[in-house]
């Protein structure tokens, strides 16, 4: 059986999290591989998540799919999951239970989420936003940090933590 790995691509709301880990997961295929890609927003959907994303909630969540992304793992496929899941306890706990987990921090200036702001959650001002509202943990040593901005492109983003993986023996 193969080996199975996570790769976690995290950010804040707006970072390009969905359209780099899409970029991937296309050059992952291209590749050879089968891939299992899990977004946050379709996770929540799936698991019919309530509405309410106060801070429990998201913790809930993101252990959720850290357990998930175990179980697929564990059975040889390579996940590649795209959440905000700003935690320290997600992270923690990714480190030390996913065997060969790649932690991906796309890293954008808020004042660039507010301009892009594609899900209008910014100008929605609801109380429950991470990075504004919300504490948002950044992981303390993510493994590839990507200012996703200015002249990086999905596809630029998708390569650097394709050649990283590739670097570190992950593919």
């Amino acid at each position: 059986m193969t080996r199975g790995a996570v790769i976690w691509i995290t950010g804040l709301s707006g970072a390009g999290k969905s359209a780099v880990a899409s970029a991937f997961v296309e050059r992952l295929r291209a590749d050879g591989h089968a891939p299992v890609y899990l977004d946050g927003d379709e996770l929540r959907s799936a698991l019919d998540a309530a509405p309410d994303f106060g801070m429990a909630q998201r913790r809930q969540l993101a252990c959720t799919y850290a357990r998930l992304c175990r179980l697929l793992s564990e059975q040889g496929h390579v996940v590649v999951c795209a959440t905000i899941s700003l935690q320290h306890r997600v992270h923690d706990w990714n480190r030390r239970h996913l065997p060969c987990y790649v932690e991906v921090l796309l890293d954008v200036p808020l004042e660039e989420l507010h301009r892009r702001d594609p899900k209008a959650i910014y100008r929605a001002a609801d109380g429950h936003i991470v990075g504004v509202d919300l504490a948002a943990e950044f992981p303390l040593a993510p493994h590839l940090r990507i200012p996703n901005h200015g002249t990086t492109s999905p596809d630029r983003a998708a390569t650097r933590i394709h050649e990283f993986c590739q670097a570190r023996g992950v593919l």
